[in-house]
């Protein structure tokens, strides 16, 4: 039995995305910033076998929308 580690429903996306599109000041640059993201996750974890099922844009939502509300996870040290 595979266990999903990261499951969300589409509710819970859609939520975290327009969160992203309320906190910028371009709705554009934060469109273009997530699927940057996307693509570049995309790319680095072509082989990486972390959830096959969650799709790099959600992902990518998901990530930037937990560095807008836990700022304490990222660390420009």
């Amino acid at each position: 039995m595979i266990q999903k580690k990261h499951t969300f429903d589409s509710s819970q996306v859609m939520y975290r995305a327009q969160e992203l599109l309320d906190k910028a000041s371009n709705r554009y640059r934060i469109t273009v910033q997530v699927a940057n993201r996307a693509k570049r996750r995309r790319y680095e974890e072509f082989d990486s076998i972390d959830d096959p099922n969650m799709k790099p844009a959600v992902r990518a939502i998901i990530e930037m929308s937990d560095e807008l509300t836990q700022p304490e996870i990222i660390s420009d040290v």
